[in-house]
């Protein structure tokens, strides 16, 4: 079957952060008898990540989030002879001066395309760009520092743009931009990709932003039982708006306009009250911002590479929104979600539906040098029927963490007896 629209089909990343040799991410299918029947696409929609605190899973998005930023980026932020800012698995004092690499394959309208690059502080020491019509490699180009090579079928303007690409800049970054076709799409891929990670995915909402998905996410607040009935937009108060045109005014006569602000309607015992941003609770925001992005994601299909996911989540919510990405249903274009969790209880049942199926798990632990090891729970090969929660929480699959409970035990009797413990309320 071919796979329709954009679609990853695996990560490779090595010396990054506690990446230390390469780890791959693959989102191709291994259980064929788990797939959904009607699904119209062959690559997965869903991979979750589970382990230790510690232990690398969130260095996995990471080294995805850095390849994704140089693409788009390199051009504009490296200056000439600047060098590269990475950042190279630092246990390892020899690791400080090889190469990191980044690799993804993607399938774009039903041909797989392979694009990667590897990076020192200095220089792109190598990047590359195959596609595979018919299943045939085609060289797109492969450059070995400033040396480039294409193939017989590579367009002539690609060529143009070498003579633009400095040593620390990708050549996919300049060459997209300067409107080469033939990289546009694996360009336009990775500008699509919609982020929930360390520093991303909480910018404030514009008016048009919030109007745009107004109803679907008024739908998802009231199913998830929050107590919110509506949402609106108002416009601040008259204090709020004083203490603005003080701070900005900029003597031309002319105050600013008043902003509107999203506020949130809750059922109350006497009625409906109306609440502001900032007077929900951190899970309520949590839950309209994922919903948010996810709807932005599931509309463009896309992926959606959040960290932690369970954060101030409820299981339930959590589960729904996996559930959104895995049918056909709620996601025709084929979005792919791609998320780490410490909720061991998404690898097991939830209101007697299985969340994840064997082929959505990924674990990761940390080895005796302190590096990541990425692995599938393929590897250990359950069956379609075990407990796969219970297991894991058993060890079974390993990914949990050692914990020396005597030590930890002393450790917190010690800060008892100094007084250092603050007493919940």
């Amino acid at each position: 079957m071919e796979v329709k629209g954009r679609m990853l089909l695996s990560f490779r990343a090595a010396n990054h952060r506690s990446l230390r040799t390469e780890q791959q991410l693959l989102l191709t299918p291994v259980y064929a008898s788990d797939r959904p029947e009607d699904a119209p696409w062959e690559a997965l929609t869903v991979a979750g990540i589970f382990g230790a605190n510690a232990s690398g899973k969130s260095n996995v998005l990471d080294a995805f989030q850095y390849m994704a930023y140089m693409v788009r980026w390199s051009f504009r932020e490296n200056e000439p002879g600047s060098g590269i800012d990475r950042h190279p698995f630092a246990l390892d004092e020899g690791m400080l001066t090889e190469p990191s690499s980044f690799v993804v394959d993607v399938v774009i309208d039903g041909v797989r395309h392979t694009y990667g690059f590897a990076l020192d502080d200095v220089q792109i020491v190598e990047e590359w760009m195959y596609s595979y019509p018919l299943k045939k490699r085609r060289t797109i180009f492969h450059r070995r520092g400033n040396a480039f090579e294409y193939g017989e079928h590579s367009p002539k303007g690609l060529r143009q743009a070498e003579q633009l690409t400095e040593p620390n800049v990708l050549f996919l970054s300049v060459a997209a931009r300067s409107k080469q076709d033939v990289l546009r799409p694996i360009y336009e891929w990775f500008q699509g990709i919609v982020w929930r990670t360390q520093g991303r995915g909480y910018r404030l909402l514009t008016p048009s932003q919030v109007v745009e998905d107004t109803e679907r996410l008024t739908d998802l607040l009231r199913a998830a039982d929050t107590g919110i009935v509506d949402t609106v937009m108002l416009e601040e108060g008259d204090d709020e708006y004083a203490a603005r045109v003080a701070a900005s005014w900029n003597g031309d006569g002319t105050p600013p306009p008043r902003r509107k602000r999203l506020h949130f309607q809750h059922r109350g015992a006497d009625g409906n009250a109306t609440l502001s941003l900032s007077e929900q609770s951190t899970g309520t925001l949590n839950l309209y911002h994922l919903g948010r992005l996810a709807f932005r994601a599931l509309d463009a299909g896309t992926p959606f590479v959040v960290d932690e996911l369970d954060s101030s989540l409820h299981p339930y919510l959590a589960a729904q929104l996996i559930r959104l990405f895995r049918g056909p249903h709620t996601n025709p274009r084929g979005a792919q979600l791609i998320f780490t969790s410490h909720d061991a209880s998404l690898l097991g049942r939830i209101r007697g539906e299985e969340v994840l199926l064997r082929d959505h798990i990924w674990f990761t632990e940390k080895d005796e040098c302190g590096a990541t090891e990425l692995f599938p729970v393929s590897e250990f090969k359950p069956r379609s029927e075990e407990n796969r929660e219970r297991r894991y929480l058993a060890g079974r699959y390993g990914a949990v963490p050692l914990i020396d409970d005597e030590l930890f035990a002393a450790a917190l009797a010690a800060r008892e007896d100094s007084g250092d413990v603050s007493e919940e309320t």
